[in-house]
């Protein structure tokens, strides 16, 4: 699968994509991220990306000639990819689409958005391409949103500086659902909103007694079933103490 990640800030993914699942599964060939700078689809001397919204207002809005001119160069001239500059292809890894998935899907990253979730995720791991729009400022042009974008998603109820940390956070809940990024192939499956409405059930490790606080009697016994009927329990326990809107 390739990420396409189209920014204004490209050194901001060189923390993010260095740790975890995502880079060791970039150096397995299981994923490709490509990294594009927007200002090298502007035009100006200033290298301009944003202007004073229609109508007024504080703030200003990202432009969406230079994103449209971005997009069409990444998506539809086939060998973007192979060809990209250094200044456009901070690449890691080769990618490897499985020859079930579905093509490309564009998608902004906004605080307008529909909420992404785990379902959402699991949708967008089936494309073969990612490109993901980053906003910033005040937001982006709404024809962008409107003729441009398949979808617009917003990670939660809150506004953040840019679309860039947002990114990220997608790159990863999609990535590990990619078969073969994850060590073991239950990892994804038994977990928070893999069971639609549920959390994950409450979690121990070694020592079984800490500071007097210990490990429930059913989780050392051995009884497979047992356990497995605890951990479905204590799952809409902890479901209804953290989040019970899921089980609404």
């Amino acid at each position: 699968m390739i990420f396409h990640i189209l920014t204004i800030f490209p050194d901001f993914f060189e923390g993010p994509f260095r740790h975890g699942v995502v880079p060791r599964a970039a150096e397995d060939g299981l994923l490709k991220i490509q990294i594009y700078d927007l200002r090298d689809w502007t035009t100006d001397r200033h290298r301009t990306v944003d202007d004073r919204p229609f109508g007024g207002g504080e703030g200003m809005l990202m432009k969406a000639e230079p994103i449209f001119k971005a997009v069409d160069s990444i998506l539809e001239d086939p060998r973007a990819c192979e060809t990209a500059s250094p200044t456009l292809g901070q690449e890691v890894g080769q990618a490897v689409s499985p020859a079930h998935a579905q093509v490309k899907r564009i998608v902004l990253l906004s605080a307008q958005g529909r909420p992404f979730d785990q379902a959402a995720a699991r949708r967008l791991a089936a494309y073969e391409e990612l490109l993901l729009i980053c906003g910033r400022y005040e937001g982006v042009d709404e024809r962008v949103a409107e003729h441009l974008a398949d979808e617009e998603l917003s990670v939660g109820d809150f506004v953040m500086s840019g679309g860039e940390l947002a990114a990220a956070m997608v790159v990863d809940s999609v990535a590990r659902l990619i078969p073969g990024v994850l060590g073991h192939p239950d990892s994804a499956v038994r977990e928070s909103f893999s069971e639609p409405g549920l959390l994950d059930c409450p979690q121990y490790t070694r020592p079984a007694d800490f500071r007097g606080w210990k490990v429930p009697d059913v989780l050392l016994n051995g009884n497979h079933a047992e356990i497995r009927k605890w951990r479905e329990a204590a799952a809409r326990q902890k479901t209804a103490r953290n989040r019970p809107d899921l089980l609404q």
